[in-house]
């Protein structure tokens, strides 16, 4: 995807040779003493560590706290080109919240749509399982507000009334929504944040690194063991993982029922709803989607998630696949194969 922000990173780190300057202004080694000698040899020693240090590339990892969760920053760069290159994603996610946070509506702004546009084709190719407006079904389930509670289905006919992407109007001034409609940006918004910043940061020559926001994630190059980058699939039902991902230049997002979701009369009820019905989806613990675009893979994790027939949607993105973690916690995959190691 072709980042939209420019960035102010240099490609190439050029130092200033401090040890060729303070050489040039150096005493002629006639006029010194035995003692000035020895006191020189530190600071050329420090000297020679500074420039050494500047010229270094070498693995920077911090964490950033965006999209109410521990965002993960791995970049193989400079020492200089870190504090830039962090600063970069943080106003690029920064920018992703104040645009796509829940409440907002800033319908008119190039980013939102930007993004509608990219979540449309998807909403049409996955039969209307990935769908933006599904916002009011949150609130009368209290997702939004954390008052969880089941509707009643009068409820959620009328939340019905008001879902559907074409019920959207594009017009030149912004998107135009009929009254009650509101959009969730939660299925798309954050893979849209992890491509902008990895492409932002590939742009200026950073050729490895990791960027993980909650799951929804791009790698590139290679790991600091010079090997494919190895992802963990969280297991639905317990604190380990259910597979192990090798891949490299590549994105990936998980949508699991073990993320927002409450239980009442011993029934779990989670936020990925179906769009037809107005319920939870049902049949799946968790879908993670492998491929070329975090937005696609994540607004495809819930696409998938919520179709009973996922196979069918995946033939028409040929270039990404799919583990799938049913009810009862057997893993299928499906669409392209990437290499995976099963955990039992």
């Amino acid at each position: 995807m072709t980042c939209q922000y420019k960035t102010d990173i240099a490609k190439e780190n050029v130092p200033v040779d401090f040890l060729s300057l303070f050489l040039k202004n150096r005493t002629p080694v006639s006029e010194r003493s035995l003692m000035s000698k020895k006191t020189l040899f530190l600071p050329i020693l420090f000297l020679l560590c500074v420039y050494c240090n500047r010229v270094t590339e070498k693995w920077h990892t911090t964490t950033l706290l965006f999209f109410d969760t521990v965002c993960e920053i791995n970049l193989f760069c400079f020492p200089s080109d870190f504090e830039s290159s962090k600063k970069e994603i943080k106003e690029i996610f920064q920018d992703i919240e104040t645009h796509f946070s829940p409440g907002s509506e800033s319908y008119s702004s190039a980013p939102a749509i930007l993004l509608y546009k990219k979540a449309l084709p998807i909403y049409h190719d996955s039969e209307e399982c990935f769908d933006i407006t599904v916002a009011p079904l949150s609130h009368i389930w209290g997702f939004r507000d954390h008052s969880h509670r089941v509707p009643s289905s009068e409820e959620i006919n009328r939340a019905l009334e008001k879902i559907g992407m074409d019920k959207i109007t594009l017009k030149p001034d912004g998107l135009f929504l009929m009254p009650g409609m509101e959009l969730d940006w939660g299925g798309i918004a954050k893979g849209f944040g992890i491509d902008l910043a990895s492409q932002a940061m590939i742009q200026t020559g950073i050729k490895s690194g990791f960027i993980n926001a909650g799951g929804d994630l791009y790698c590139w190059g290679k790991n600091p063991d010079q090997e494919s980058w190895r992802i963990g699939i969280k297991h639905p039902r317990s604190s380990g993982i259910s597979a192990i991902l090798y891949i490299a230049d590549t994105g990936a997002a998980t949508t699991g029922d073990y993320q927002r979701f409450f239980i009442q009369k011993g029934i779990r009820y989670h936020h990925v709803f179906d769009p037809k019905s107005g319920y939870p989806s049902e049949g799946k613990q968790s879908v993670t989607v492998v491929g070329p675009e975090t937005l696609v893979c994540d607004a495809l994790s819930t696409a998938l998630f919520v179709s009973d027939q996922p196979e069918k949607i995946l033939k028409k993105f040929p270039d990404y696949g799919a583990i799938v973690i049913d009810s009862e916690g057997k893993t299928f995959l499906i669409g392209k194969a990437y290499p995976i190691r099963l955990e039992k």
